[in-house]
């Protein structure tokens, strides 16, 4: 790529920066004990304001909460293979990568907001914007870039 197609490329690339992944949506299922249970069994979490409805009442929370890393879980598509990804500006961005021929990710950074705890029977809201994109990076792997999207829970 020279400088020009270079500077033409990544103004397309920042154009995405802001755009909106996800509008505010409300989670399919409410939170709940079993998937909070199964979440916890999973990671190996034994923290027992999570699962131990006893002991949650006698905390400050008065209650069962969720743990803040499975906010993401609650508002999860169906499985791709199924369904097939609805587009949106991420998937958008990622295929001007792959055009321009930079295929695959290697890790992906994400900023989330929590404004509060959430325990059983609560809905679970997120929206997702696409926040930061770097300048062209030289890594072990070759030459990149890496975004930043922001989910507000």
């Amino acid at each position: 790529m020279n400088t020009e197609e270079q500077q033409a490329f990544e103004a397309l690339i920042y154009s995405y920066v802001g755009k909106q992944v996800c509008p505010r949506t409300p989670a399919k299922d409410a939170v709940n004990a079993a998937m909070i249970r199964h979440w916890a069994e999973a990671i190996g979490d034994s923290n027992p304001v999570y699962t131990d409805a006893e002991w949650a009442a006698q905390s400050k929370r008065g209650q069962n909460i969720a743990p803040p890393a499975m906010m993401y879980s609650w508002g999860q598509e169906g499985f791709p293979v199924v369904n097939g990804r609805s587009p949106d500006a991420q998937s958008d961005m990622v295929k001007t990568f792959d055009e321009h021929g930079f295929f695959g990710s290697l890790g992906t950074n994400v900023k989330q907001e929590y404004f509060r705890e959430v325990g059983p029977g609560d809905t679970v809201y997120m929206e997702m914007v696409i926040d930061n994109i770097s300048e062209q990076k030289a890594t072990a792997r070759g030459i990149g870039y890496f975004f930043e999207t922001l989910a507000t829970f």
